[in-house]
C-alpha cells in the first residue's frame, strides 16, 4: 500500500483499499521462550520473579504461535483480514540485542511473513513491543545512551532482512507503557522506579532510538517503505457540539499530566517531538528540570519524516468547558458501561481521538490497537458467544468510519487481538482475542466476534448502519 493518496475511492467512509487487520506482540503469543536460539529479553526474566505476574504466570508458551504459526495464519484468513500487525522478538534475531545473528529467528519470521502473503494477508511489523534484550538491559538499558544506537542497528538488521517483501514498519509500541511502567511504577518489566531523572532520560533515549532508527530502515530499505510510530494515550471527547466544549476537548488531549508520579500518562510528550520536531511547552515548563543536558540538539534527530501516525485507542474521558472555559471532567454516572478489565467503554473516542491526532500532526492514521477484554467461555454448544465484544466493536468502529466520512484520513484499524494471549502482569485472566485459546491444550475456537469482523470486512464496513 506505498504510495496510498488521500482521493482513494471510499465505501461506506472507509477508504477501498483500507487495512483490516488485528494485531498481536511477540511475547504475548509466540511462546517458544528457550527455542530457536533466542536469547532472554527482561519480561523472561520479569515473569519468574515472584509476585509480579497474577499466580506466576509467564509467556513461555503463550499460544505456542511459533509452532502453529501456519494454523494461526489459516484463522487470519478465515476471518478475512487483509492485514495483520505483530512484533518481532528482538533477541530472537539478535540474541544479545547486538552482533550475531540468529539464523533460526530469521527463518521464522521468514517464514510468517511468507505465509501472511500468501494468504492475501499484508505484513505490518512492529520493531518493539517491550521485550527488550536482557543482555543490554544489564549494560544499562534505555538509560545508556548506547542504546540508541542498538536500537538503529536491531532495525537496520530486520528492514534488511524484510523490506523485499513488507513495506510497512513501525518503531516503537507505547513508549508510556514500556518506559513509564517500567522505569517509573514498577508494573512492567523491567520493575523499577526511576527517579525522574532517570525515568525522563530513559524516554528521551527511547525517542532518540526512533529517529535513529528511521535513518537507519531508510538507508537499509530494499524498496520504498512506511514508518510510523504508534504510541497510545487516553482520548479526550467533548461531550456536546459546542464549540467551547470541542475546544476544551482538544485542550485537554493534548495537556501535560502534572502529578509528577504519572508524567509519562499524556499524548503531548511522545508525539509532539517526533511528528513536531519540539516539546509541548507546558511540559517543558513542568518537566525541563530533569531533561539531559543539552537536549534541543536531540530533537532533529528525534525528528525524522514518517509515513503515518498510528494511535492504540481503548477508551477516553468526556470533556466540557468549565466555567472559565478551560477544560473539565464530565462525571461518568454509576453504573457506567466497563469492560472486563474495568476500562470504561467510550466509543467517542475513536471519533474524536484520530480527529484531533490528525489535526495536530497532519499524518495518515492507523488505529494500531482497539478491542475489549470479556469474560469468554466455552459454552455447552461448544461455541464461544461473545455479544459484549461485537457490541464494543460495533459502536466504536461505526465512530471511526464517522470519522472517515468526515475527512480524517485512516488507512486502517487493526483489532487487539487476534487470539488469547499472554497479558503481561495480568497473565492469562483476561481474553482479548477474537480467538479462544485453551491454554490447556492450544486448542482455538472463532469466537462469535471473528465471524461478525469477517461481515465487517467484506463490506467494507457497511454493516455498520
Amino acid at each position: 500500500m506505498a504510495g496510498m493518496q488521500n482521493d482513494t475511492k471510499k465505501s461506506n467512509g472507509f477508504r477501498s483499499d483500507f487495512a483490516w487487520g488485528a494485531a498481536t506482540a511477540a511475547y504475548q503469543v509466540e511462546g517458544a521462550a528457550y527455542e530457536g536460539g533466542k536469547g532472554l529479553h527482561i519480561w523472561d526474566v520479569y515473569c519468574k520473579a515472584p509476585g509480579k505476574i497474577y499466580e506466576g504466570h509467564t509467556g513461555d508458551v503463550a499460544c505456542d504461535h511459533y509452532h502453529r504459526y501456519k494454523e494461526d495464519v489459516a484463522l487470519m484468513k478465515e476471518i478475512g483480514l487483509n492485514a495483520y500487525r505483530f512484533s518481532l522478538s528482538w533477541t530472537r534475531l539478535l540474541p544479545d540485542g547486538t552482533g550475531r545473528v540468529n539464523p533460526e529467528g530469521v527463518a521464522f519470521y521468514n517464514n510468517l511473513i511468507n505465509e501472511l502473503i500468501a494468504n492475501g494477508i499484508e505484513p505490518y511489523i512492529s520493531l518493539f513491543h517491550w521485550d527488550y534484550p536482557y543482555e543490554l538491559y544489564k549494560r544499562g538499558g534505555w538509560l545508556n545512551p548506547d542504546s540508541v544506537n542498538w536500537f538503529a542497528e536491531y532495525a537496520a538488521l530486520v528492514v534488511s532482512l524484510f523490506s523485499d517483501r513488507v513495506t510497512h514498519f513501525i518503531t516503537f509500541n507505547e513508549p508510556q507503557c514500556f518506559v513509564g511502567l517500567g522505569y517509573t511504577a514498577a508494573e512492567h518489566a523491567p520493575g523499577l522506579v526511576c527517579v525522574p531523572h532517570d525515568a525522563f532520560l530513559a524516554g528521551h533515549h527511547v525517542m532518540m532510538a526512533h529517529g535513529k532508527a528511521v535513518q537507519a530502515m531508510r538507508a537499509a530499505a530494499k524498496q520504498p517503505i512506511e514508518i510510523g510510530y504508534a504510541p497510545t494515550g487516553t482520548m479526550c471527547y467533548p461531550v456536546s457540539d459546542k464549540p467551547e466544549d470541542i475546544e476544551a476537548a482538544r485542550t485537554e488531549l493534548f495537556r501535560m499530566n502534572p502529578e509528577l508520579p504519572r508524567w509519562f500518562w499524556n499524548v503531548s510528550w511522545w508525539s509532539d517531538p517526533v511528528m513536531l520536531g519540539r516539546f509541548p511547552e507546558d511540559g517543558i515548563a513542568m518537566y525541563e528540570q530533569y531533561l539531559p543536558k543539552g537536549w534541543e540538539k536531540d530533537l532533529e534527530l528525534m525528528h525524522q519524516p514518517v509515513d503515518f501516525y498510528g494511535q492504540n485507542i481503548y477508551n477516553g474521558w468526556g470533556i466540557q468547558a468549565g466555567a472559565d472555559g478551560s477544560p473539565a471532567y464530565f462525571d461518568r454516572y454509576q453504573g457506567f458501561p466497563r469492560t472486563a478489565v474495568k476500562w470504561p467503554v467510550t466509543p467517542e473516542c475513536l471519533y474524536w481521538g484520530p480527529k484531533f491526532l490528525q489535526e495536530r500532526y497532519g499524518k495518515p492514521i492507523y488505529i494500531t490497537e482497539n478491542g475489549i477484554s470479556c469474560h469468554d467461555v466455552i459454552s455447552v454448544d461448544g461455541k464461544v458467544h461473545d455479544p459484549n465484544r461485537i457490541d464494543f466493536l460495533y459502536r466504536y468502529l461505526r465512530e471511526l468510519r464517522r470519522a472517515a466520512a468526515d475527512g480524517v484520513d485512516i488507512r486502517g484499524y487493526f483489532q487487539w487481538t487476534l487470539l488469547d494471549n499472554f497479558e503481561w502482569e495480568k497473565g492469562y485472566t483476561e481474553r482479548f482475542g477474537m480467538v479462544y485459546v485453551d491454554f490447556r491444550d492450544q486448542r482455538r475456537i472463532l469466537k462469535d466476534s471473528a465471524h461478525w469482523y469477517r461481515t465487517v470486512i467484506e463490506s467494507n464496513g457497511g454493516v455498520l448502519k
